[in-house]
């Protein structure tokens, strides 16, 4: 199976979302790495602060336009 950057992008709307949830409930974004994403996903914590700060929806709307454009 080949590697595209879509597979990536879904990986952190993922991360982003599950992010999203438990902050608004409370609790910190070191807890939400340690107790939900560090056991499924298996990155750093740094990997997970750059997650955060990338634009995945926006990207992942130019992936869709830019593979459509090609076919």
């Amino acid at each position: 199976m080949a590697y595209n950057r879509k597979n990536k992008l879904e990986q952190i709307i993922e991360v982003q979302n599950i992010t999203l949830e438990h902050s608004r409930r409370g609790v910190t974004q070191q807890w939400i790495y340690c107790q939900l994403i560090y056991p499924r996903f298996r990155i750093s914590r740094s990997t997970f602060y750059n997650y955060l700060a990338t634009p995945a929806k926006r990207d992942i709307k130019a992936f869709h336009n830019q593979m459509s454009l090609n076919f």
